[in-house]
Order: C-alpha cells, then sequence, then structure tokens
C-alpha cells in the first residue's frame, strides 16, 4: 500500500495530527492496542457507531501511515486481520493518558 507523502511538513504537531485526525482512529486505535489482533468484524463490534465505509477508510488511512498492519488471509471466506505495527505500538503510553483522562472526566 502507497503511503501517504507528508514530506512539506515541517510541524511535528501538524504531523501528528494528520496521522490521529478522524472522530474513530484513536478509538481503532485503542481497540488494537488492547486486543493486539483483531479481525475486520470485531472492530465493528467493538464500536457500534462507526459506519463500515468510516471504519473500511480509517482503516485504510492508518495503514498509508504505517500505524497498523493488515494480513489478509488467502482462504474462502476471506480473512482479514490487523494489528499495531512497531510505530503504531509507540502510541500505547498517549493512548492509555488519553484513556485515563476520559475515566477521570467520564
Amino acid at each position: 500500500m502507497e503511503k501517504r507523502d507528508y514530506t512539506r511538513i515541517t510541524c511535528p504537531m501538524e504531523l501528528t495530527m494528520h496521522m490521529i485526525a478522524g472522530k474513530w482512529k484513536l478509538v481503532i486505535l485503542w481497540h488494537l492496542a488492547v486486543d493486539e489482533v483483531k479481525r475486520y468484524g470485531e472492530i465493528k463490534k467493538s464500536i457500534p457507531n462507526i459506519t463500515h465505509k468510516v471504519l473500511s477508510s480509517q482503516l485504510k488511512e492508518l495503514e498509508k501511515d504505517d500505524l497498523i498492519i493488515r494480513k489478509e488471509y488467502l482462504q474462502v471466506p476471506p480473512k482479514v486481520e490487523y494489528c499495531l505495527s512497531k510505530k503504531g505500538k509507540t502510541l500505547i503510553p498517549i493512548l492509555n493518558d488519553i484513556f485515563k483522562w476520559g475515566q477521570k472526566y467520564l
């Protein structure tokens, strides 16, 4: 999959926001951090308010930014699994802090 081009970005905060911006990206990353590997349907069940179109789009963007890995198995029925990449795993401490902050104010 072709990576997205961020060569014109010079601000670290802007780069980070481009990669994780999106209503559901942090939630998707969180579920993959907690469960390590999930199939598409499992992610969808974990986030019931997300549409299939948005989930598919967000997963593609996360994969293009090398934050997740998509592994496709050639079988019938088709099987696809998602997990955090090495780069994606570096976000786990940040995701934990965001989760704790949300717990405090929920």
